[in-house]
């Protein structure tokens, strides 16, 4: 891939709203916020708390991430993997409700499981669950989450493996910076040696013009 040698330095930026990962994770900000409302103590447990916070943090650091992300490309790749370490986070502490709970942790080739990980694979925001969540079992959202986690942190895994490609191929703000210079230096060297030919050519023909005048001048 070649370096940008127009000037232009910063990364195109990108619309994070409309990143299918960053809608999943909304959707699971809203909806843990639903379930902790609905299923935990509202005083005196801190897992409601860090649940929130965990699920607030992969949200907005993926916010954060995108959008520091047209300055430095290291800063986006390192917020989406705090991000994503704040999720599974969150997916922990669903686990844990499920065990301490004694529910069941849906297995991955039920039935059940499939045609929630088909729903979850196909919907991303929060309207499309909003309907039917305050519908379900704490056994049935918080497998809900689970599912929605680990896609949202697939999706990730694959967009910060095609930034890293791009940092490797195309280089940080400063490689960028450097490519730029680089070639506005070449442009300007180039022209100034178009121009040089040009200005030698016009004085040959001025002096060949001079001579003709001077053939005139003697017949």
């Amino acid at each position: 891939m070649e370096y940008n040698t127009k000037g232009k330095v910063l990364k195109k930026a990108v619309v994070w709203k409309e990143l299918y990962f960053y809608r999943k994770s909304d959707a699971i900000y809203q909806l843990t916020v639903e379930f902790c409302h609905r299923f935990l103590p509202p005083y005196g447990d801190r897992t409601v708390d860090q649940m929130v916070q965990a699920a607030r943090s992969g949200k907005q650091n993926i916010v954060e991430g995108s959008e520091d992300g047209q300055t430095s490309s290291e800063m986006e790749i390192k917020l989406l993997n705090v991000a994503r370490g704040s999720l599974q986070e969150l997916r922990s502490d669903y686990l844990d409700y499920l065990n301490t709970h004694h529910l069941s942790v849906w297995a991955v080739d039920s039935e059940r499981q499939k045609r929630l990980r088909d729903f979850c694979h196909s919907h991303n925001d929060y309207s499309d669950y909003a309907p039917f969540a305050d519908k379900m079992t704490d056994e049935e959202m918080a497998n809900l989450l689970l599912t929605l986690c680990h896609q949202t942190d697939k999706m990730m895994c694959s967009y910060i493996e095609n930034l890293e490609h791009r940092f490797v191929t195309e280089g940080g703000i400063k490689e960028r910076m450097y490519a730029a210079r680089t070639g506005y230096r070449k442009e300007a060297d180039a022209r100034m040696q178009a121009l040089e030919k040009e200005n030698q050519q016009l004085k040959a023909k001025i002096k060949e013009l001079e001579k003709k005048i001077e053939e005139l001048r003697r017949a």
